[in-house]
């Protein structure tokens, strides 16, 4: 296990507390990685230094902190430009990763499919190229060899000429990936299509297995789920719909890394409304909210019909979850629902939700029945939603919504007056 110090350095107007959840939440990382915290240091900034990002006070500090708990590597809670993190290598003799970087080594630890590893590849490479000169450590000695000078730099060269041919090769794969996906989705044809979005570690894959009684991988770890799954569910009354889980989103994850994850974001996209997945419990729930609303923003993904979906709630007291309901209603016109993955019904709402969308999209319509025909009308009530109904002598005026097949037989049944609205 890899001992690490960790270096966050926050500009002055964050938070002391917004300041400390984030270390907290590099250390989950560094955890998930399989990474041990021996240390600390954090420094408030104006701006960050253009040479080594913190001060030349706090690299002192943070090199002789290196040197006490005898640490292997030091983790930036920022993102550092190559320049950056060469200059702190030189500096503190020791290994420099940022948060981009360890995040991405705890995605090519957890993807599994042949597509996530190729998106993690990806992603690791885009993010290696601009960096190549300070992974060649023994540049520095060969550098200053007489005669041996340029075999360094071809060799340079020669990598980031492979790196970008690697690159190339690995979104042309991907294309074809994602056009054997979209046929796929065209098999899938009418099916209503719910695509669970949110804050890693929210809860989306225990609320996936619950509804759909499949074995998902449920883990109390930052990014437990890399690659999508999407499962049929039965949300009550007959109805179906199909259900993917996706990558969670998290603070300062910079977007090209969630947007190297083409599946999951591409069944999203195509999804008939989004659920977003809210940890109750979490103390910074507001924030997290709000990070996942910048991310799906910029990736053109919050034009579209939404629930919110606040887990977790068996975690609260009543007077607790009575003053969350309060608080949502007063700041987030979007449907909510409060819900437990974990207990007895504690997704019936969601369902509720959910098949209410379904039976939306149902085709409206208005029929006339002879009085006698109860069979009609009960499987109007029983697969369709019947919005209106009034008799008149011997006939029944009936205005529904209903599903294709429904709408089919109907026009098929002798006796029936059907006009679609």
């Amino acid at each position: 296990m890899e001992r690490a110090v960790l270096v966050g350095a926050p500009l002055k107007e964050v938070s002391p507390r917004a300041v400390q959840e984030h270390m907290d939440e590099l250390q989950r990382l560094l955890d998930t990685a399989g990474g041990e915290m021996v240390g600390a240091v954090i420094q408030r900034l104006d701006s960050p230094n253009a040479h080594t990002f913190i001060g030349k006070g706090k690299v002192a500090e943070v090199r002789d902190l290196v040197k006490e708990r005898e640490a292997d590597l030091v983790i930036f809670d920022d993102d550092l430009k190559p320049d950056q993190a060469k200059n702190l290598e030189r500096e503190l003799d020791v290994r420099i990763m940022d948060r981009s970087e360890l995040i991405l080594d705890i995605f090519a630890s957890r993807a599994r499919t042949r597509e996530a590893r190729m998106q993690v590849e990806l992603a690791q490479l885009e993010y290696l190229l601009p960096r190549l000169q300070r992974m060649w450590t023994h540049l520095s000695r060969i550098r200053g060899g007489i005669g041996l000078r340029g075999p360094g730099e071809t060799q340079l060269e020669t990598d980031r000429r492979l790196i970008g041919q690697r690159i190339a090769d690995l979104k042309r794969k991907l294309v074809k990936v994602a056009k054997a996906r979209e046929t796929q989705r065209q098999r899938r044809g009418g099916e209503y299509r719910v695509a669970l979005v949110g804050y890693t570690n929210a809860g989306k894959s225990s609320i996936l297995r619950a509804l759909s009684g499949a074995d998902v991988l449920v883990e109390d770890r930052l990014f437990a789920t890399l690659d999508s799954a999407t499962r049929q569910i039965d949300v009550g009354l007959g109805y179906q719909a199909l259900l993917t889980d996706t990558v969670g989103f998290i603070r300062k994850l910079p977007h090209h890394l969630v947007a190297s994850f083409r599946s999951t974001l591409e069944e999203a996209r195509e999804a008939d409304i989004l659920v977003h997945v809210i940890d109750a419990s979490h103390p910074d729930w507001e924030e997290q909210m709000q990070v996942v609303d910048e991310v799906l923003a910029d990736l053109k993904l919050d034009q579209g019909p939404r629930i919110l979906v606040f887990n977790k709630v068996d975690r609260l007291t009543h007077d607790e979850e009575e003053s969350l309901r309060l608080r949502v209603r007063t700041f987030d016109p979007t449907p909510s629902v409060f819900v437990s993955a974990v207990e007895e019904g504690g997704l019936d709402d969601l369902l509720e939700a959910i098949r209410a969308r379904v039976r939306s999209r149902f085709p409206r319509i208005r029929v006339e029945l002879p009085a006698g025909e109860g069979e009609w009308l009960a499987a109007l009530h029983r697969e369709g939603e019947v919005l209106d109904l009034k008799a008149e002598n011997t006939r029944m005026h009936v205005t529904a919504r209903v599903p294709v097949p429904l709408l089919g037989r109907l026009r098929k049944a002798d006796g029936i007056l059907l006009e679609e609205l």
